[in-house]
């Protein structure tokens, strides 16, 4: 019997991979989580640890990526009670080039995330939730994205997976997010007063 060619094989693989690779989703009309509307979105990066093998980034690029990724998934719900998020990016990697099958470097990112209730003015979650997410597996990653993808490549990759880690957490509570007794009247403004320094809105490890 005449076996496959080796490349074949390969670019099977990759196809097969880039079926599995998230669809963008966020055109769609999301299905509520209660009462849920995003209020602040606080990202703070400024303590987060390299990890080994990585592409350094400030914390002005880490925290830059998350926001947009949480702001553009988590902005899509209209409830009718602001809710607010405080992300502290705890650690992160982003893959240097790497020779493939000896060393493929991964990267990966890590954040504590706090939910506050605006009408109530306190945390819903007394411990931050840690999250840690990988890149996407695509046909650029399947060899080491950091020889086929740039710093802000990765970033946007972790980011968005991240978002979408939290979006899934906060619809497995969605409990939190219910209940006529906290509605805030209409056009009722913010309760919730953050510190002038955004930092302190959010808990450090």
């Amino acid at each position: 019997m005449r076996r496959p060619l080796p490349l074949m094989i390969a670019v099977v693989a990759l196809a097969v991979l880039a079926a599995c690779a998230p669809n963008d989703d966020l055109a769609e009309t999301p299905v509520p989580i209660g009462d849920f509307l995003l209020g602040h979105n606080i990202v703070v990066a400024d303590k987060a640890q390299i990890g080994p093998l990585s592409r350094e980034a400030t914390a002005a690029e880490l925290e830059t990526a998350l926001h947009d990724a949480v702001q553009a998934r988590m902005g899509r719900y209209q409830g009718d009670l602001y809710f607010h998020l405080g992300i502290n990016i705890d650690a992160y990697a982003l893959a240097i080039p790497g020779i493939p099958v000896v060393a493929k470097p991964k990267s990966i990112l890590v954040a504590s995330v706090t939910v506050w209730d605006d009408a109530k003015g306190e945390k819903i979650n007394a411990e931050p939730k840690q999250f840690y997410v990988f890149e996407s597996t695509t046909p650029e990653t399947f060899i080491s994205s950091g020889l086929t993808q740039n710093k802000a490549q990765q970033l946007s990759n972790l980011s968005i997976n991240m978002a979408r880690k939290i979006e899934a957490w906060l619809r497995e509570n969605e409990a939190w997010f219910g209940g006529e007794a906290s509605r805030n009247p209409p056009g009722a403004k913010s309760a919730l007063e953050l510190p002038d320094d955004p930092a302190a809105a959010v808990p450090s490890n």
